[in-house]
């Protein structure tokens, strides 16, 4: 498996160029979860149809990527994103952010042409 890198992020999939990053927020975020569970996780990031905009963001921590999954790794933490869902969030970036709206991941995607006030859910 190639990869490609940068100072921010690194994706490891053949033919795939840099274009989706994990934040910094969501790295500590998930070195948080993986000390607390007294293993490593990672976050699967998966776009599926459905929610109040046409499709909605699927996060999941995982302990196992599956043969498909492009990893996305920020400060030895990873992320996973699903071949199918990866046109979609092409460009995003994956935070986590905790707010007076709650502490939650989400991805700043500049493919989405709306999204709802949850911000789960987008269209494009």
């Amino acid at each position: 498996m190639s990869s490609v890198e940068s100072p921010a992020f690194q994706i490891s999939r053949p033919g795939e160029g840099p274009g989706l990053s994990l934040a910094a927020s969501a790295a500590r975020r998930l070195a948080a979860l993986s000390q607390a569970d007294g293993q490593a996780v990672m976050l699967r990031v998966a776009v599926d149809g459905g929610g109040c905009s046409g499709f909605q963001y699927r996060f999941e921590l995982v302990s196992a990527a599956e043969a498909d999954d492009v990893q996305v790794t920020t400060e030895g933490q990873t992320a996973l994103v699903d071949a199918v869902s990866l046109p979609f969030l092409v460009g995003s970036e994956i935070a986590f952010v905790d707010d007076l709206s709650g502490a939650q991941f989400v991805v700043r995607n500049p493919n989405a042409a709306s999204s709802c006030g949850c911000g789960v859910s987008f269209s494009i």
